[in-house]
């Protein structure tokens, strides 16, 4: 019997040393993972936020006071504030802002659309928007005339307490 009475002693001091064993292993391991959960929660948002925040509505960016335009076009370059993502720039814009023959301001962007190189306007005496890369020309409407494919990009324009204000570029609406 004793010896039977030793060996029920040591099964009841094993099962006892497994469950406090256990107990640590749950206690240590759900405290870790509260802890690692803690610290990569403010992580993941910082991930995840740019991507959930609403993109906002096309920004009008004040360029010139309206009594200085002109029917022949006119370089003016205007800062934009972006953000994106993480990345907060403030590169500067060129757009050519002119009035048509009805006296309606409008701005096109400077950008070719053969391969991207900025446009100059009038610069072969010849009352057009030139490419210094390939050749393209355009009209003062920005009307494709050779090399490029597709007219010049037009701004979103409008007149408010005497300023032009600029927003988004847009296909050209002035040419068909």
């Amino acid at each position: 019997m004793s010896n039977h009475g030793k060996h029920d002693k040591a099964n009841s001091t094993a099962k006892r040393g497994i469950s406090r064993r256990q107990f640590l292993s749950y206690t240590l391991g759900g405290a870790g993972a509260f802890m690692a959960a803690g610290m990569s929660l403010p992580m993941i948002r910082f991930a995840v936020d740019p991507i959930l925040q609403k993109k906002a509505a096309g920004t009008w960016i004040k360029v010139v006071e309206a009594n200085k335009l002109t029917n022949e076009p006119q370089e003016f370059k205007f800062k934009i504030h972006q953000v994106d993502g993480w990345y907060v720039s403030d590169p500067e814009l060129t757009a050519w802002i002119s009035k048509d023959d009805s006296g309606k301001a409008f701005a096109l962007s400077p950008v070719c659309k053969h391969l991207g190189c900025t446009i100059g306007w009038n610069t072969e005496k010849n009352n057009e928007y030139v490419c210094p890369c390939h050749g393209a020309h355009y009209t003062k409407d920005g009307k494709n005339l050779v090399v490029a494919p597709k007219p010049l990009d037009e701004y979103d324009l409008k007149i408010e307490n005497d300023w032009v204000y600029l927003g988004p570029v847009k296909a050209n609406t002035r040419v068909k």
